[in-house]
């Protein structure tokens, strides 16, 4: 059995030490189509040309297969992944997986070969406590990764570059003296996994606020993937899905940007319309939960519009570049500004794979 090493991303300063900044490339003009709205959200289409060769299958039809397996390492922060089978598998960072110990979200986008052996991949828990079995699920492995992760502040926690040490006062401390002067120093794994716990935390807050009734379940009210199963979430989801789904059916569609309450939130881009389209519904689906969440606050003047849509792809693409490799497998670069961050996933060999844009 052939073994690489994919390290986890964000579980140290090191982990992004990266080296001296490099050129951003500019990257071609994208043709845009849009806005198609359903009520606070706005979505819109990045149209080009698609790259030869197989789609590869994602997270979610390699699991079903069973040509993946996902397990548990006996740390939070890093999982084993292996493919048995012959086609590729497109894993996608913020691909929420599901059972194990606790829930967790991946950390990174790549291609995982055919027969590849075992590879570390990193992740978050999102789903804050639980280190056991939940019900009848296999303790030792993830059974599907149906999620994407649907908070732009969690993602934002998860692919930023690293953040000098933060000192917080230690709590166990018997004096105010004490507690100032001596500060537990938590590292950079530590800070990442806290702020992701605050964004799930938000999502739920704001999804039962919205809905007017809870959506933590019972069985983990931790787990932000149990309450994407909510039936009350499903429902008022469906509806924006229902009135956005058949949009994208042009058959040079690689990559939407989405918008919301008239605020350009992500984008999300692939080097096929083969692979868009298998992605669709995940990325629809947590973009619409963004907007339920945010549903009934005050919106922007107007709907961005494309030549907003432009200039944010085009702002972002222009931050300061960073790349560094990330085990055997895979690379990544970053560009980073005051507005937004860019993250581009690309193979070993520099061909890319997935392209993120956050706004900040």
């Amino acid at each position: 059995m052939r073994f690489f090493t994919l390290a986890a991303m964000a579980v140290s300063a090191a982990a992004f030490g990266l080296g001296s900044a490099q050129p951003a490339r500019s990257l071609a003009q994208p043709k845009l189509s849009g806005p198609y709205l359903h009520d606070n959200l706005a979505v819109y289409f990045i149209h080009g040309q698609s790259a030869g060769g197989p789609v590869p299958l994602t997270l979610v039809e390699a699991l079903a297969k069973g040509t993946v397996k996902l397990r548990e390492t006996g740390s939070v922060n890093n999982l084993e992944i292996e493919n048995t089978g012959d086609a590729d598998v497109f894993i996608q960072a913020g691909d929420i997986v599901k059972g194990g110990q606790q829930d967790r979200v991946l950390m990174v986008s790549m291609i995982l070969p055919g027969k590849s052996g075992v590879v570390s991949i990193g992740s978050f828990c999102v789903e804050q406590g639980r280190w056991s079995r939940r019900g009848v699920e296999d303790v030792r492995q993830f059974a599907s990764a149906a999620e994407g992760l649907p908070s732009r502040e969690a993602k934002l926690a998860m692919k930023a570059p690293p953040k000098p040490a933060v000192a917080y006062p230690d709590a166990s401390a018997t004096t105010s003296t004490m507690r100032r002067t001596s500060p537990i120093v938590r590292d950079e794994t530590s800070t990442r996994q806290a702020e992701m716990w605050a964004a799930v935390a938000g999502v739920q807050n704001k999804l039962s606020e919205r809905l007017g009734a809870p959506v933590a379940a019972a069985q983990s009210t931790s787990s932000l993937q149990l309450s994407l199963e909510n039936d009350k979430v499903k429902a008022t989801r469906a509806a924006y899905i229902a009135g956005l789904e058949d949009k994208a059916v042009d058959g040079d569609i690689i990559g939407y940007v989405f918008a919301v309450n008239g605020r350009i939130n992500s984008a999300d881009q692939y080097p096929s319309n083969g692979l868009f389209k298998k992605m669709w519904s995940k990325l629809l689906a947590a973009s619409a939960t963004e907007a339920i969440g945010e549903a009934g606050k005050s919106t922007a003047s107007a709907v961005p519009s494309t030549g907003d849509v432009a200039a944010f792809l085009a702002q972002a693409e222009a931050g300061k570049s960073e790349e560094k490799p990330i085990g055997a497998l895979a690379r990544q670069e970053l560009r980073d500004n005051e507005k937004s961050l860019y993250v581009e996933a690309r193979k070993a060999d520099g061909a890319w794979v997935h392209r993120n844009y956050l706004a900040k």
